[in-house]
């Protein structure tokens, strides 16, 4: 496995296509239909915020971050809007807000991790992680956070299995039915 920072171009579509496997349940019924939300992140994804794991040049999983420069997923109003619409667009962005999670200064803020359905098990998302704590690190970072929701209890563990430890908890109340979760977990973990 070889860990790369960012992806090729090439790669772009795939790219897009594992982020919508891994996150097109929860993002749905707000960037649906699903050709739609691929195109959304294909032409948004930013491969200078982003982490990846190939297997010769096979795209294995991808582990993205944001910072105050930027983030993975990272498209503005007139992006939304080339794909859904301005007035698709405006609901959008209404909606996504509810979701959005500000950088800190003080934490290196994971912005999403998915590894290929072929790849799952094999210990990618495990070295994803690894390889985005070293870049915290590398960027003067001594903790780094994440958010996971209440129905992915896989990634959870993982998580808990790396070291990180739940600090707070939030519900989406009546948000649950759009996004089809009820809670997320706030989980930090200390890097040094």
């Amino acid at each position: 496995m070889r860990i790369t920072q960012g992806f090729n171009e090439v790669d772009r579509q795939r790219v897009a296509h594992l982020y919508w496997d891994a996150f097109g349940e929860k993002l749905g019924r707000v960037m649906g239909p699903d050709t739609k939300g691929i195109a959304f992140i294909e032409r948004v994804a930013r491969p200078d915020h982003a982490i990846c794991a190939y297997d010769g040049d096979d795209l294995l999983g991808v582990a993205g971050f944001k910072t105050a420069d930027g983030a993975f997923v990272d498209g503005g109003i007139a992006d939304m809007a080339a794909i859904y619409g301005w007035i698709g667009c405006l609901w959008r962005i209404a909606l996504l807000a509810a979701l959005e999670r500000d950088v800190d200064n003080k934490r290196f803020l994971m912005d999403g991790i998915f590894v290929s359905a072929e790849a799952r098990g094999r210990g990618v998302g495990s070295t994803l992680l690894d390889a985005l704590g070293a870049e915290a690190l590398r960027r003067g970072y001594n903790e780094m956070r994440l958010d996971v929701i209440d129905k992915n209890t896989r990634a959870r563990a993982l998580y808990e299995r790396k070291g990180f430890r739940a600090v707070h908890t939030s519900g989406t109340g009546p948000l649950r039915h759009v996004f089809r979760f009820k809670q997320a977990t706030m989980m930090v973990r200390n890097l040094s």
